[in-house]
């Protein structure tokens, strides 16, 4: 019997911001540079080097793909559809980044994320309700996004824009005040 071909591991980072102009939570993508997928957008990822640590890769990818350092960093879930990448099977630890450079990154509205490459597009749908999770509940998240200090209506346009539909105000406040 052969032995089993080894599996990869990628490290793909959803590399937020809070726009203030557009009051809407937006994801960065990037341009393949190489096959598969040469020239399509896509999350900024990179293959996980042996001994590397998760954060250590994903700001790697931020930097090499993006152009710009991830202020704050945290693990997601991992993803492993034996065909989520042409080149053979990959697991993909999705990670969860906070940044706000310009470098080369597309930035689009969660709404608005155009077809990405891979199963960058189900990544972000299944994610999604990780980050709206974390909202609130875990500081270096929620501070990344809002900074130390936010008004209120901040606080409504994020919660609006990552859950896709406005909080409850009262509930919001109660939220607010425990943090």
């Amino acid at each position: 019997m052969d032995a089993p071909i080894a599996s990869k591991v990628s490290v793909d980072v959803l590399t937020l911001r809070y726009n203030a102009t557009s009051r809407e939570v937006e994801i960065a993508t990037c341009e393949r540079p190489s096959e598969p997928y040469l020239g399509q957008l896509a999350l900024p990822g990179v293959l996980l080097w042996e001994g590397e640590r998760l954060e250590n890769a994903a700001r790697r990818a931020a930097w090499h793909k993006l152009g710009f350092n991830v202020d704050a960093l945290g693990q997601l879930t991992v993803f492993d559809e034996a065909r989520r990448d042409p080149r053979g099977f990959t697991l993909s630890v999705a990670m969860w980044g906070v940044g706000d450079g310009e470098g080369r990154a597309r930035w689009f509205p969660l709404d608005e994320v155009p077809p990405l490459a891979f199963d960058h597009n189900s990544i972000i749908e299944n994610c999604r309700p990780l980050l709206i999770d974390r909202l609130w509940r875990n500081m270096p998240f929620t501070q990344a996004l809002t900074g130390p200090v936010f008004p209120v209506s901040a606080a409504v346009a994020i919660t609006r824009s990552l859950t896709g539909s406005s909080p409850d105000r009262g509930n919001l406040n109660r939220k607010l005040a425990s943090v």
